[in-house]
């Protein structure tokens, strides 16, 4: 899968980029908002991994742009934050945002591929 990373840390990109690169993904990443609609209009990911906390523009602000760009295949999203870590948090983003996934930092590498293996799974073949 095209996955695109949004996150201010870049020890947390790299590390994620390396894990999800050794699993055979395409990784695309960005520091910061500009740069990521940039990259999210150009490449069109399948997921797109975001934090939530960001300076500028949050993690939800840009899942908001995204949602406003209505693609035809729209990215699933993942929120990642070290901030955003109780049951509630991921309750009512899940509730306002609309999005199915929610991790806490640091990711657990185990656990993110996993879930992008199910999110794989679930989507629609293009096959014709």
């Amino acid at each position: 899968m095209s996955i695109f990373i949004f996150d201010d840390d870049g020890d947390t990109v790299s590390t994620l980029a390396a894990i999800l690169r050794d699993e055979g993904h395409v990784v695309v990443t960005a520091e910061n908002a500009t740069t990521a609609l940039e990259q999210i209009r150009h490449y069109k990911p399948d997921v797109c991994i975001l934090d939530i906390v960001m300076p500028g523009k949050s993690g939800f602000d840009i899942a908001r742009e995204l949602k406003a760009m209505n693609l035809p295949h729209p990215p699933v999203v993942i929120f990642i934050s070290g901030v955003y870590t109780k049951p509630s948090d991921s309750l009512m983003a899940k509730s306002s945002m609309g999005f199915a996934h929610f991790i806490r930092k640091p990711a657990d590498p185990v656990e993110l591929v996993a879930l992008l293996d199910r999110i794989a799974s679930d989507a629609p073949s293009t096959a014709a």
